[in-house]
């Protein structure tokens, strides 16, 4: 398969979306993920679709079976697609509950738990697919099935207890970027697809406690943990930033500027966060954004610091498009095509389709899987979706 030539405008930049979401990257995932006889998707695949490993992460799951609801919900009404949503809803329904109501991370290929998790992201993910699903089939059942779920992300992240903390509480109480961000990206989906009525209310909150207590403007950076109030924890994991996450938060909020008639006070926050990691993150030397920085620009901590992953350049890549879409700043137009440029230039699969995952910082490739717990069909083929959408 050719590899993605580099796009030129608007419309050559749409075209170039739609075609490798649709010619490439989802057929990639359709031909090799699906287990026909055991239920639900593989993810862990080499570079050739081969199966690597026959556990299924619960992540992928709902994952993909919210893409696929997404897409016959607002693509076309392709019936394999909604075939496929409902094989994922099936085994997401099967194997997918602990017997306390929470979620398992990981299982066998046949369902049997593998490992379950400390927090909740498996039950916010499978309810963005049970939202996406409830509005493709009309049913109340799931609909009802993903408030559920949200709500229960809701109450375990905000009762103190419920999740065991990660660190010593007394010694080093903290809080992680995560559970707001999430928030924020799962109530839009039930807000869109099942009309949640608390939706609004959560963005808010969880839009609030990010410009309140992430933003350190002593640092000019989004901060991945804090203290309980906000404040700065002067230690590795405090120091350690994630430029592509924090980008993902920013247009999380772009996008709600967007729905909320372009909010000039939201587009300013997404703007900020954008711009701060921007800045901290992109490699001028050898382009790609790093995976961790320090907010000191002191050694990182994890060994993986330097290297170039796929899922934060699909983030960046929204996050810059929007913002050009929203301000019109050409700021955000040559950001775009700086890593848009570098995004179809290093990762795409020339052969085999789709695309690698993991380079090292000067772009040699590091591992040619294709798949695993973390990489499937989510965040490559979102961000070729909302591009597209947003440019036609």
């Amino acid at each position: 398969m050719a590899r993605t030539k580099k796009a030129k405008g608007g419309a050559g930049y749409a075209e170039n979306y739609r075609r490798s979401l649709f010619d490439d990257v989802l057929p990639f995932w359709l031909d090799h993920a699906v287990d026909r006889e055991q239920g639900g998707f593989i993810t862990c695949l080499n570079r050739d679709g081969t199966i690597i490993d026959t556990d299924k992460g619960m992540w992928q799951q709902g994952r993909f079976t919210w893409l696929l609801a997404t897409l016959y919900n607002t693509v076309e009404k392709r019936q394999q697609w909604l075939d496929l949503a409902r094989h994922g809803i099936d085994f997401l329904d099967r194997y997918g509950f602990d017997s306390d109501g929470r979620m398992f991370f990981q299982v066998s290929r046949s369902g049997d738990p593998i490992r379950k998790r400390r927090y909740l992201f498996s039950e916010s993910f499978a309810a963005m697919a049970y939202a996406a699903y409830a509005k493709a089939v009309g049913s109340a059942r799931y609909a009802d099935k993903a408030a559920e779920l949200f709500n229960l992300f809701i109450q375990y992240n905000t009762t103190p207890g419920l999740i065991p903390a990660k660190v010593n509480s007394a010694n080093r109480p903290m809080k992680a970027m995560g559970f707001p961000m999430i928030t924020i990206a799962t109530a839009q989906v039930l807000r869109d697809t099942i009309e949640h009525p608390a939706a609004d209310q959560w963005i808010d909150r969880a839009i609030a406690e990010i410009q309140r207590d992430f933003l350190n403007h002593e640092y000019q950076a989004v901060l991945e943990v804090v203290g309980p109030q906000g404040q700065f924890i002067d230690h590795f994991d405090g120091r350690t930033l994630n430029p592509g996450h924090a980008i993902e938060g920013a247009w999380f909020i772009l996008h709600e500027a967007k729905i909320r008639n372009k909010d000039q006070d939201l587009i300013a926050l997404g703007r900020t966060m954008l711009d701060w990691m921007w800045r901290i993150g992109w490699d001028a030397e050898h382009g790609g954004l790093f995976y961790f920085r320090d907010v000191k620009g002191w050694p990182a901590q994890e060994y993986w610091h330097d290297m170039k992953f796929w899922w934060p350049h699909c983030e960046a890549i929204i996050a810059t498009l929007l913002a050009h879409h929203l301000t019109k700043d050409d700021k955000y137009k040559a950001w775009h095509k700086l890593v848009h440029d570098y995004t179809f230039g290093h990762f795409p699969d020339r052969e085999y389709g789709e695309w690698f995952g993991y380079l090292h910082r000067d772009g040699r490739l590091s591992v040619p899987l294709k798949g695993n717990l973390w990489k499937g069909p989510f965040h490559i083929p979102r961000m070729l979706l909302y591009c597209w959408q947003l440019l036609i």
